[in-house]
């Protein structure tokens, strides 16, 4: 039985699919599929259940992943021992977000309990979190949408509301609430494709019997804020994610109890065993009980 089979198998069941597990581990999909093969037509058996768009764990697939969960657990605890010293000298924490507001208690803790680890962020949307994540660019992310695999683990942070925000000169200002209807009058200043929070209200609007063409697509979360602060048009954006300014006012969408964003912490399921990513779950974990 050769580690290359077994590590195919593994990743083909944590990842959902032979062609995601294919981008995992930097190999084609038919090598993939030629390994789980192999490892089925030796010991004549059968792991997964396949359909046209997706594959099932049989009853003996799923006795061996949770065999092979633990051998690349401790795969990777042997590889962080051995590499420990150098840890020590240069320790650093990757942290990728869809916006880092929803952990700015958590990095303080972390941050007081490991004075001596640095701790880089970077920002993306939901899609992007989960290839950095993938890819092992990025430790720990924090997204608007979990993927459906069940190679991650993940801890709710918050659930709120999509919002409206406009200049507080913009005629939208002096309402306490606007609806789908008012929005078609209005220029709208939309994040890019990959954007939960996009997502969701057009999905939600699109139900409700609206559609926009009338906006400007805006990369990031600080490009939408400044083109709305010039008053040129109207951002969405979770009442989590909305920041306080001076310049700019938020004003309820009619119906946004259909609009709920959930905020997510979440990693590879493998990564879980690193120190710095225990201790960083863990005190996520204990504010949110506290608060």
């Amino acid at each position: 039985m050769r580690y290359v089979q077994l590590r195919a198998f593994h990743y083909v069941a944590i990842c959902g699919g032979f062609s995601r597990a294919a981008e995992r581990l930097f190999l084609t999909q038919p090598a993939i599929s030629d390994q789980v093969r192999k490892l089925e037509d030796e010991y004549d058996i059968l792991l997964f259940k396949r359909h046209r768009k997706e594959i099932v764990l049989t009853p003996i697939g799923e006795k061996l992943l949770k065999i092979t969960q633990r051998l690349f657990d401790t795969e990777g605890q042997a590889l962080e021992l051995i590499s420990e010293n150098k840890v020590v000298r240069m320790s650093n924490l990757r942290i990728v977000a869809d916006s880092s507001q929803h952990i700015l208690n958590v990095l303080s803790h972390f941050q007081r309990k490991h004075p001596n680890v640095g701790i880089s962020i970077n920002s993306g949307n939901s899609e992007s979190v989960i290839k950095s994540l993938r890819s092992y660019e990025a430790e720990i992310g924090v997204v608007g949408e979990i993927p459906k695999s069940n190679e991650f683990d993940t801890i709710l942070l918050n659930s709120t509301p999509i919002t409206a925000f406009v200049a507080t000169g913009h005629p939208l200002a002096k309402k306490d609430h606007i609806s789908f209807h008012d929005l078609t009058k209005n220029l709208l200043i939309m994040r890019e494709h990959g954007s939960k929070t996009r997502k969701k209200f057009e999905e939600v609007a699109k139900t409700a019997g609206f559609e926009y063409t009338h906006y400007i697509i805006a990369e990031g979360r600080e490009a939408v804020r400044e083109i709305v602060a010039s008053g040129l048009g109207v951002g969405l954006v979770s009442i989590a994610e909305f920041s306080e300014d001076p310049r700019l006012v938020r004003v309820a969408i009619e119906g946004d109890q259909n609009m709920i964003i959930e905020e997510s912490l979440i990693c590879l399921k493998e990564r879980r065993g690193s120190k710095l990513v225990n201790s960083f779950w863990e005190i996520t974990k204990q504010l949110l009980q506290q608060s």
